[in-house]
């Protein structure tokens, strides 16, 4: 199943919540009045897509309307598919790693799925001929370490790991010199979900990156914040925290297909300027992809016609 079957087939709770109540109000309406309007922003902010991009949507069709882009009621929703594609793609950068190691900090709470999105990440660069780096520096978590360990050695990759409790940027540090002396190309560092205090998080994290950069300076060359998508608005909230703590380079956003709150990629995006640079779409190993701006907008606004029961673009 190629991405864009899979981010349809996830997307679906998200299209039977926010994309009816969309198609509910078109249909609703033969022209569009400031009663229309008021409708759509209403559906569009009950789902999950937040008040800063509901601003931005209702905006951009406003003026579409203006300026004679959007002539009618029918022509609202490809017009937000157009807008939503934009949205998203103008931050959406090269994936291909260009540095040798390509060191990657994988932040996050605990219970969203953290640990085993690096697991993922692994096997899918392994499957593309890498060789991978797993660090185990979430040295605070009972099992962590030994979590890790199970997915390293089911995705062929290294694993450097020291004792429960050790420093977790020495861990970091003997990852990176590992990697570069055995010619890794990717190192993944796994780090504590939650420490007593967000300085106490701050000043771990901050460790880590300078004890990494005495290895390789422009280390670690991406910050990805690992989010859950079934927790809606409380996931931008998480990435606004850690923005403060650490500069994010990506969002990988897991649960996708198990929730009807798919519009926090909007949110994410238009809050923070962190684009979505991988999303979870299942619970097996090969059910992590790279994020696609075109796929995800053709996705979300593809409508179903009840008639033929065939999915049709609108």
């Amino acid at each position: 199943m190629g991405f864009f079957d899979k981010i349809r087939k996830g997307l679906t709770k998200t299209k039977e919540s926010l994309i009816k109540n969309i198609e509910s109000v078109v249909i609703g309406y033969a022209t569009i009045d400031e009663d229309f309007l008021e409708d759509l922003e209403m559906v569009l902010l009950s789902g999950d897509i937040g008040v800063r991009t509901t601003d931005f949507l209702m905006r951009q069709i406003r003026r579409g309307v203006t300026e004679g882009t959007i002539h009618n009621t029918n022509e609202v929703m490809p017009f937000m598919e157009k807008t939503v594609e934009e949205l998203l793609k103008d931050d959406e950068k090269d994936l291909k790693e260009v540095h040798h190691p390509e060191v990657i900090l994988v932040v996050g709470v605990n219970g969203v799925g953290k640990t085993t999105t690096i697991g993922k990440m692994s096997a899918r660069y392994h499957k593309e001929g890498k060789k991978v780096l797993l660090a185990a520096a979430d040295t605070f978590r009972a099992a962590a370490s030994e979590q890790l360990t199970i997915w390293a050695e089911r995705t062929g990759a290294d694993i450097v790991k020291h004792a429960e409790g050790a420093d977790p940027a020495a861990v970091a540090f003997d990852a990176v010199s590992a990697a570069k002396a055995r010619g890794a190309d990717v190192v993944l560092i796994d780090t504590a979900g939650r420490l007593q205090t967000k300085v106490n998080l701050m000043e771990e994290l901050a460790k880590i990156s300078r004890v990494v950069k005495k290895v390789i300076p422009d280390a670690p060359h991406q910050t990805l914040l690992v989010l859950d998508a079934t927790t809606g608005q409380n996931a931008v909230s998480q990435a606004k925290n850690f923005g403060e703590i650490v500069p994010l380079t990506g969002v990988v956003l897991t649960k996708l297909d198990g929730t009807a709150k798919g519009g926090v990629v909007l949110s994410i995006y238009e809050e923070l300027h962190v684009p979505v640079k991988w999303i979870g779409l299942g619970e097996r190993e090969d059910d992590l992809e790279r994020f696609n701006a075109k796929d995800f907008a053709k996705a979300l606004f593809e409508t179903t016609d009840h008639a033929s029961g065939e999915s049709t673009k609108v």
